[in-house]
């Protein structure tokens, strides 16, 4: 069972829920943050995180003001941040991870981008569905703060999410550094869902999305040594655009 407490953010207060790494360690913690229309408890992101714990990170899962109030309309962006960074120093307090990777899916993920942008101190950033833009409005790029952002970053998106188009988000790759991978779901819309036809299930397309964010994860906290162990192998990582090259 996740342990939870209760953060201030000014004169409101939110709920952070804490799934601990199996086996226990404070290695790595992952903050993660759901998306405009769902809550800390959605079946996706509890999935990820029940997926993460297998792999050693643990994660903190938290609501942002307006859903803790019961709302279903995302608060400005500011406050947004506000939220998010509260949790983050509250996680720091009480968990004291050695390692911080900030993230979540689509809007959550957004946040962390904006406040690693705007100079948040965190180890990586695990995007889940970043929302390049705006279902139908391709137009409105969301890109403007991605070439500030200077830790690790994977992002993950389905090459059917209507907020994600794969040719736009390749183009504004091409403008980042190499600190930035990204790694496409084929089939998979915003929820990470297959289509039966594919031959695949959402179990499957889950179970890579766990094994790429727990081992690039620990690459992003790694960064500044030159070996690391995952899934009980020492290897050597070289961080290169689009590719982690191991030499067992």
């Amino acid at each position: 069972m996740p342990s939870t407490w209760k953060v201030s953010v000014g004169d409101a207060q939110t709920t952070v829920a804490w799934d601990p790494a199996t086996p226990r360690t404070r290695g790595v913690a992952f903050v993660c943050a759901h998306g405009a229309g769902g809550q800390m408890n959605d079946r996706s992101v509890v999935a990820v995180t029940r997926a993460l714990q297998d792999r050693g990170v643990g994660t903190a899962r938290f609501n942002f003001l307006y859903k803790e109030r019961g709302s279903g309309r995302p608060d400005p962006m500011p406050r947004l941040q506000e939220c998010f960074a509260a949790v983050v120093a509250s996680v720091r307090q009480r968990i004291q991870p050695q390692f911080l990777v900030l993230g979540g899916r689509s809007m959550g993920g957004r946040v962390a981008s904006m406040m690693s942008a705007g100079g948040a101190v965190c180890d990586g950033l695990l995007l889940l569905a970043y929302p390049l833009h705006p279902p139908g409005q391709p137009a409105k790029l969301r890109v403007d703060h991605l070439p500030h952002i200077t830790v690790p970053v994977l992002c993950i998106n389905g090459t059917r999410d209507p907020f994600c188009d794969p040719a736009l988000m390749e183009r504004t790759l091409t403008t980042l550094g190499p600190n930035w991978q990204m790694r496409w779901l084929n089939g998979a819309d915003h929820s990470f869902h297959v289509l039966k036809s594919s031959g695949r299930t959402d179990a499957d397309v889950l179970e890579q999305v766990a094994t790429a964010a727990a081992r690039l994860v620990k690459v992003a906290c790694g960064h500044a040594f030159s070996r690391v162990r995952v899934d009980d192998f020492e290897v050597k990582l070289i961080r290169v655009r689009g590719q982690l090259e191991e030499q067992i």
